[in-house]
C-alpha cells in the first residue's frame, strides 16, 4: 500500500476519483458500495435574509452615559465585576482568563460616529438589546448598564428613546430596561435553548463598534461552556463573529427566536477570533420574567459549601467515579441542615437530574421555587443517602456563616508543636487565628509551616491552613494530627488522605493517595 504525502496528494477528476477509490477497495479486497457525489451546484445554502427582515426591527442599539470614574479601564481587562459580582472569587482558573473579554464599546469624550458629544468627565458606551414586549421591555446585559447615568436606546431608523432599567441581575450578566412607547413596538420571541445542537446555525445581530444594525452567522460550537465568570455559567459557544459593542444582542435559530445573548468573546486583541459566548435563552427567560415582575431575582438556596470531587478525593471516599459535588460545610440553620446534610456527603443528583459537575448543583437550586420539597440523593461513607430539603431564598449576604463563641480546647496555647509529613503543627491560639484569618467557629490544628519535599505540598497545603478533620474524623490538637498522618504513612501498599482544612474561613476537602514510606 502506498502512501500520499499531504502536500502531493494526486489531483483527479471525479472519475478518476472512483476509479482510484475501486481499485484501492479491490487491492484491500473490501466489499464495494456505490459511492454518492454530490453536485456542488445542487448544494444551496441557506439564506438568512427573511429571517433578518423579520427580527431586525426588534434589535436595538443602546448608548450608555456614565460617569468617567465609575469606568474601568477599556485595557482589554474585564470590564466590570459581572456575574460574580459580590461574591467570593475562589473558581479555579479558567483558560480563558487572559483573553476573556466581555465587549461593548466605551469612547471616551464623544460619540463614536452618532454625532453626539457629551460633557467633559463622561463616556459613552455602546452595547445592544432586543425588544421581548411590545410595550417596550428590552434585554441587555447587566454590565451595559450597570454604571449607567442615562441609557438611550436607538432603532434602526435612528430614533432615540430614553430608558430606565427595571432591574439587573449580575450573577447572570442580564439587566431588563423599558422605553415608553406610544403604540405597539415589533418584538421577538424565545426559542428553546435545550434543542439547540452543536453545528445548529446561529445568526448574531448587534451593534458592533457602534456600527449600528449588523448581521453575523455561525453555528453553535459547543454547550454549557463554563469561563469560571460566575456560579451559574452554562454558556453557548458560537463562531459567529461579535466584536465590541454585540454586548446584550441575540443570537437566533432558524425560526427568527432568541436562543442566546451575547455577553462574552475569547480574544488576544479584543475583536473576534470565532470563539463567543451567549448565555442560553433557558436561563435567561425565568431571570427576565421574574426582572420583569419584580425588578430582582429570587434564587432558590439549600446552604451548601460545595467543591469538586476529585479522583484521590473518590477513592478515599469509595466513589465509584469523580463525579458529584462534594459538601464541605453545611450552613448553621440552613435547609441542608434542617435536612440532615453533612460534611463530607457527594451530592450525586437532585430532582432526579444528575450532578456530573460542581458547578450543576447552583444553576439547578437556583432554579427552584423557593418554598419547594426537593430530592437529593448523596453517596455518605460508602451508602447512597436520600434526603429532601425545603428550598429556601438565597440570602442576599453571601457572607452567611455566623461566628461563633472560640472554643477553650486546643486555643489556650499550651498544646505543644508537632510535625508530620513535612508539615508544622500548632495549636489554634487567639494569636494564630488572627494572623491567619481564621473565624471564630473555626476549630483544628493550624500549620505553621510545609516543607517543600511534603507531599502535601503537592495538593495545595499552605502555612495558614487550619486541619478540621482527617479521613473524616475530627482532631484535637498538634500531637493527634500528628499520630493520625503518621498512622497513614505507616499504612502497607497503596495510602489514602482526605483532609477537610480550613482555609481563612473556607471549608475545602484535599486528598492524597500514595505510596512508600514518609519520613514526616
Amino acid at each position: 500500500m502506498s502512501f500520499f504525502p499531504l502536500s502531493r496528494l494526486p489531483v483527479t477528476s471525479p472519475a478518476g476519483k472512483r476509479t482510484a477509490s475501486i481499485a484501492a477497495c479491490l487491492a484491500l479486497g473490501l466489499a464495494l458500495a456505490p459511492l454518492a457525489y454530490a453536485d456542488p451546484a445542487s448544494v444551496a445554502l441557506p439564506s438568512f435574509a427573511p429571517i433578518v427582515k423579520q427580527v431586525m426591527p426588534a434589535v436595538v442599539n443602546i448608548s450608555v452615559t456614565e460617569q468617567a470614574s465609575a469606568i474601568p479601564s477599556d485595557d482589554g481587562d474585564d470590564q466590570d465585576a459581572g456575574p460574580d459580582q459580590g461574591l467570593p472569587h475562589n473558581f479555579p482558573p479558567s483558560p480563558f482568563d487572559e483573553f476573556l473579554r466581555r465587549f461593548f464599546q466605551q469612547h471616551q469624550g464623544q460619540g463614536h460616529g452618532q454625532g453626539f458629544s457629551v460633557p467633559h468627565g463622561q463616556s459613552v458606551a455602546l452595547g445592544s438589546g432586543f425588544i421581548i414586549d411590545p410595550a417596550g421591555y428590552i434585554v441587555t446585559n447587566n454590565h451595559v448598564v450597570d454604571h449607567a447615568d442615562k441609557v438611550t436606546v436607538i432603532f434602526q431608523d435612528d430614533s432615540r428613546h430614553p430608558a430606565k432599567v427595571i432591574g439587573r441581575d449580575p450573577k447572570t450578566d442580564l439587566a431588563l430596561i423599558k422605553i415608553d412607547a406610544k403604540e405597539p413596538l415589533p418584538y421577538v420571541s424565545w426559542g428553546d435553548s435545550r434543542q439547540a445542537q452543536v453545528g445548529d446555525w446561529v445568526l448574531a445581530v448587534g451593534n458592533p463598534f457602534g456600527l449600528g444594525g449588523t448581521v453575523s452567522p455561525g453555528v453553535i460550537s459547543g454547550r454549557s461552556r463554563d469561563i469560571h465568570e460566575g456560579p451559574y455559567d452554562d454558556f453557548l459557544q458560537i463562531d459567529a463573529s461579535i466584536n465590541r459593542g454585540n454586548s446584550g444582542g441575540p443570537d437566533f435559530n432558524l425560526n427568527g427566536q432568541v436562543i442566546g445573548i451575547n455577553t462574552a468573546i475569547y480574544s488576544p486583541n479584543g475583536g473576534s477570533v470565532g470563539i463567543g459566548f451567549a448565555i442560553p435563552s433557558d436561563m435567561a427567560k425565568p431571570v427576565i420574567d421574574q426582572l420583569k415582575a419584580h425588578g430582582k431575582v429570587q434564587r432558590g438556596w439549600i446552604g451548601v459549601q460545595i467543591q469538586d470531587v476529585t479522583p484521590d478525593i473518590a477513592k478515599n471516599l469509595g466513589l465509584p467515579a469523580a463525579s458529584g459535588a462534594l459538601v464541605a460545610d453545611v450552613t448553621k440553620d440552613g435547609p441542608a441542615e434542617k435536612a440532615g446534610f453533612k460534611q463530607g456527603d457527594v451530592i450525586q443528583s437532585y430532582n432526579g437530574r444528575d450532578i456530573a459537575k460542581v458547578r450543576d448543583l447552583p444553576i439547578a437550586v437556583a432554579q427552584t421555587p423557593v418554598g419547594d420539597k426537593a430530592e437529593v440523593k448523596v453517596w455518605r461513607k460508602g451508602s447512597p443517602v436520600s434526603l429532601q430539603p425545603v428550598i429556601a431564598s438565597m440570602p442576599s449576604d453571601q457572607q452567611m456563616a455566623k461566628a461563633e463563641k472560640p472554643s477553650e480546647g486546643g486555643d489556650n496555647g499550651k498544646a505543644q508543636t508537632a510535625r508530620a509529613m513535612g508539615l508544622k503543627l500548632a495549636p489554634l491560639t487567639p494569636d494564630l487565628r488572627r494572623q491567619a484569618g481564621v473565624p471564630a467557629g473555626v476549630k483544628g490544628v493550624i500549620v505553621t509551616d510545609v516543607a517543600d519535599d511534603s507531599p502535601l505540598a503537592d495538593i495545595g497545603v499552605e502555612p495558614g491552613d487550619v486541619i478540621v478533620t482527617i479521613n473524616q474524623q475530627p482532631v484535637t490538637g498538634p500531637q493527634d494530627v500528628a499520630a493520625k498522618l503518621d498512622a497513614v504513612s505507616k499504612q502497607k501498599g497503596n495510602k489514602s488522605l482526605l483532609m477537610l482544612i480550613n482555609r481563612r474561613g473556607i471549608n475545602q476537602y484535599v486528598a492524597l493517595s500514595f505510596s512508600g514510606n514518609d519520613n514526616g
